[in-house]
């Protein structure tokens, strides 16, 4: 089954009360994805070094699940500089391989 790309450049955020994990998923003209993995604090400053993260691979959308209550200050910093879809774990599936959350909604 082939996915349909949506978004060329996305990120999912996968939300621990210590920590994320930001998985950026680039796809290029000819179809071919590419991945970048990287762990922040939860501290505002590891949360605005994801941020310049994001920006610095010119990612403006991201997904994240809405699990518990520690989605709120992630989504707090990005709100400013992304497009953030807050999901229902329900509806996001991680791609098999992948630690960080890419969505695929069904």
């Amino acid at each position: 089954m082939a996915l349909k790309v949506v978004y060329q450049i996305c990120c999912g955020i996968d939300v621990h009360k210590t920590f994320v994990v930001a998985c950026i998923a680039t796809t290029n003209g000819k179809g071919v994805t590419t991945y970048k993995r990287h762990r922040f604090s939860t501290y505002t400053k590891g949360l605005r070094e994801l941020s310049q993260w994001l920006c610095e691979n010119n990612c403006k959308d991201v997904c994240m699940e809405s699990t518990g209550k520690y989605w709120i200050p992630v989504f707090n910093v990005l709100e400013n500089t992304c497009n953030i879809t807050l999901a229902h774990p329900k509806y996001v599936k991680a791609i098999r391989g992948n630690t960080g959350t890419v969505p695929v909604f069904p």
